[in-house]
């Protein structure tokens, strides 16, 4: 397996991520997220509405796990980093969620103003195509 390769692709091709991160009280929470992710400087980005829990929650404590929700089998990544809002707007990244995210114009049009973008930074991501093939990766 082309490791780097897939995990281009598969970060190309899927939509959504489940995002974890630790409320306030300690407990983790996890939900549903569209995200975009950019291969130039190996950062992804995702909206939340400024009032979300998840808006506390990372203020709180900056560490989070995601995982990319399969299209097909079990094809996925998943990786821990760092997020931090991130000094672009929704705006700035319309085009590439609109590229990437059937109907995601509807939802910048309706709430644009209302988003928070964040960046999540990490170092490593776990390559998953199948049960036997399983790499991580170092970017």
């Amino acid at each position: 397996m082309d490791t780097i390769k897939e995990f281009k692709r598969i970060m190309d091709t899927q939509t959504e991520l489940a995002l974890a991160t630790i409320g306030t009280d300690g407990t983790p929470n996890v939900r549903i997220v569209n995200y975009y992710f950019n291969p130039t400087n190996n950062v992804l980005y995702f909206t939340t509405f400024k009032d979300n829990e998840k808006v506390h929650e990372m203020e709180h404590n900056r560490n989070v796990a995601f995982t990319t929700i399969p299209k097909k089998g079990n094809e996925h990544i998943k990786a821990r980093g760092i997020a931090l809002r991130s000094e672009k707007t929704v705006f700035d990244l319309a085009d590439c969620f609109c590229d990437k995210v059937p109907g995601y114009k509807n939802t910048i049009d309706f709430a644009g103003d209302s988003l928070i973008l964040y960046e999540i930074h990490f170092k490593t991501a776990t390559v998953t195509l199948d049960l036997s093939d399983i790499q991580t990766i170092t970017l």
